[in-house]
């Protein structure tokens, strides 16, 4: 049986909730939905073992801490069978906060994070080029993020 088909109305608005304030306490999400917050825990416990629900997040203004630049990496692959072992090399490099297998021009498109243009050219230079398998890279320095948000869920 497919396991999304065990979701419900409930378990989407309890996730609305949450994605809109992760802090909000089970007790409170259990009013708004019509639940208690026992419901609401065994619930999410449920989501999070069907993994849906892999964790929560703390959301940083990163260049309110002095790390003002943040930028995404077009990569090019001497060959696009090596997108695992250059994504475990990526992975250790903390500056890269996220990146992606694409289709079209680059074989990984990541974002990285860094304090200002200095630590972005050592991290360039001096990490992301070093990384065996790695042809180029192509940088886009993001000058403002005007959305980031989870979607919405609808049930049909």
């Amino acid at each position: 049986m497919d396991k999304n088909l065990e979701i419900d109305n409930t378990d989407l608005q309890i996730l609305a909730l949450l994605m809109q304030d992760a802090n909000m306490p089970y007790t409170e999400i259990g009013k708004k939905v019509f639940v208690s917050g026992g419901t609401v825990h065994v619930r999410m416990r449920k989501m999070i073992e069907m993994g849906i629900v892999k964790g929560s997040q703390l959301i940083i203004d990163y260049a309110k801490l002095g790390w003002d630049i943040s930028a995404y990496l077009g990569i090019y692959l001497d060959k696009s069978s090596l997108y695992a072992e250059v994504s475990k090399e990526l992975e250790k490099i903390p500056e890269v906060v996220s990146a992606n297998y694409t289709t079209g021009n680059y074989s990984i498109f990541a974002k990285i994070i860094c304090r200002d243009t200095q630590h972005l050219r050592e991290v360039l230079h001096d990490k992301i080029q070093k990384v065996s398998g790695i042809q180029r890279t192509e940088t886009f320095i993001s000058l403002e993020e005007s959305i980031n948000r989870s979607i919405p869920f609808a049930r049909k």
